[in-house]
């Protein structure tokens, strides 16, 4: 069962639905057989044989699904050379000179008239998210190359990055085809990380955020770069936060851009997504509506209510599609999920409710595949996978059916749609063979350069409030706000107000004031 995962650009989702739960704890942890599992520690020095290494820069190869990122090609129709280069970085960052794993790397370098300010790194989310295969077609950032090289990487656990593996394709489908009570679910979950354990045991104590922004440090130096220059979207921006906290004199131009609450447990975390992505439902009805000729609903009332009636419906008997596969109910949500990150989903959110009230579930299942990241030859990306290591190793939140039962109509009141599945979703780590390491990430950075913070009133996936309490958090000084009021997770590139303010401050250094708010 899968809870929303924070990322706007690769909208992919997780079988764990566990989202961006940091890490805070740096004492040595015990996994679930007792084993020690070290925790990061901020005095370990890094080896020369690490912060000297010579990126080895070559062409892009074609891209490959195979590892759930692979590589952008070569070159783009607009001209954009692609370079990709492997970095070494210790398995486990308390022990610097130990095993290592090599992160994938991709940068498109500086070009234009404008003075090269160094390195942009980006970080797309999920956590789960290749770097690798989303910066290429991150089409907003192109304006940022006359002063920069476009930098992005696959992080440790994800695509190219000593990915996590854990199901076959053939299993993750008989997985979606299926309809399990709660404890039907918890033990399909404790199978998916008894898989995981079994094929990427090894990496599966090491993937967690604050080995992750260790590791940014490292792209940092051998990048060349004094500060680190960054970019971090939905997930990313706690990443950017820890990275922030663990070196805070070493933050340059940063932006945090739909930004996850650092204040939040994995139950207030789920229980907000519940009511985002209602309030974001809402909104379509709303506007839906307004635009005959096209929506399904004669009112926002009708909306909701055809649309209960739907997913009952659904729940009961699945619906067909010409592939031969079912839509599940829990698939028409996750389908409907997609469409809710981006207003310019609407569209395709009235045309599949529409033929999906005809009998036929291709266009929910279409989009439930993408979301999934499943392709059309039946092939998974490892997002999910990652995902769940990912946040399985950031909190030591385990529930039970039992927890979850009690819950549930908390869940149901915040959302008539989405609250049973995001309840769900608590199970993600059920049987996880690691410790996580604790319920919120540190993101306090002290003598940190400002960093913009920037919230979107109608994001489903991170409410608008977690920006609020990023900045805080942050820091007097640190954190400085911008929120929007918009539909949709993110603001950069969609919202002219905001994306001239992210520019200000990258290309020209410009702070903009703290509380700004953008229409």
């Amino acid at each position: 069962m899968p809870r929303f995962p924070a990322l706007r650009t690769t909208s992919l989702l997780s079988a764990s639905l566990l989202l961006t739960l940091g890490a805070t704890a740096c004492s040595t942890d015990k996994d679930d057989a007792g084993h020690a599992q070290s925790a990061p520690s901020a005095a370990a020095g890094l080896p020369a044989s690490l912060t000297s290494q010579k990126l080895n820069w070559q062409p892009c190869p074609a891209p490959s699904t195979a590892q759930g990122g692979g590589a952008a090609p070569g070159k783009l129709p607009d001209g954009t050379a692609w370079e990709c280069a492997n970095l070494k970085v210790p398995l486990d960052h308390a022990k610097p000179a130990g095993d290592t794993i090599d992160l994938a790397l991709i940068r498109a370098k500086a070009e234009g008239s404008g003075k090269r300010i160094g390195s942009l790194v980006f970080n797309f989310g999920g956590p789960g998210a290749s770097g690798v295969a989303t910066l290429p077609g991150y089409a907003q950032a192109r304006s940022l190359r006359s002063h920069y090289d476009l930098v992005s990487f696959d992080p440790r656990g994800v695509g190219n990055s000593a990915g996590v593996t854990c199901l076959s394709d053939k299993e993750l489908d008989e997985q979606r085809a299926e309809t399990h009570d709660l404890a039907g679910t918890a033990e399909q979950n404790k199978q998916t990380a008894a898989a995981c354990a079994k094929n990427s045991g090894k990496v599966l104590p090491h993937v967690g955020t604050e080995n992750a922004a260790r590791d940014l440090d490292l792209i940092r130096q051998v990048l060349g770069d004094a500060e680190l220059n960054y970019f971090g979207i939905s997930y990313g921006t706690e990443l950017g936060g820890v990275y922030a906290h663990l070196f805070p004199k070493h933050v340059g131009r940063t932006v945090l851009d739909a930004v996850v609450d650092p204040t939040q447990n994995a139950v207030q975390e789920s229980l907000g997504q519940a009511k985002g992505f209602q309030l974001a439902l809402d909104n379509y009805l709303a506007h839906c509506v307004k635009t005959p000729g096209t929506c399904p609903y004669r009112s926002p009332e009708d909306g909701r209510r055809r649309l209960t009636q739907l997913l009952a419906k659904t729940g009961k008997q699945p619906l067909p599609t010409k592939s031969g596969r079912k839509l599940t109910k829990e698939q028409a949500v996750i389908g409907i999920v997609a469409t809710l990150y981006s207003k310019e989903a609407w569209p395709a959110l009235s045309v599949s409710l529409s033929d999906a009230e005809q009998g036929s579930g291709d266009n929910l299942l279409m989009l439930a595949d993408s979301y999934l990241g499943r392709d059309d030859k039946g092939h998974y990306n490892n997002m999910q996978s990652a995902n769940a290591a990912i946040n399985c190793a950031d909190t030591k939140q385990r529930a039970t059916p039992e927890d979850v039962r009690a819950r549930l109509p908390e869940f149901r009141k915040a959302s008539p749609v989405f609250g049973e599945l995001t309840a769900t979703g608590l199970l993600g780590c059920t049987g996880w063979p690691v410790t996580g390491k604790g319920d919120t990430p540190e993101v306090s950075a002290p003598g940190a350069a400002p960093i913009v913070v920037i919230g979107n009133a109608g994001d489903p996936a991170t409410p608008v409030a977690g920006a609020r309490k990023m900045a805080q958090k942050l820091g007097k000084g640190v954190g400085v706000l911008l929120t929007v009021k918009g539909e949709g997770h993110g603001t950069y590139g969609v919202n002219q107000c905001a994306t001239k303010a992210v520019n200000g401050h990258l290309l020209d250094g410009k702070v903009p004031a703290d509380g700004t708010v953008c229409s």
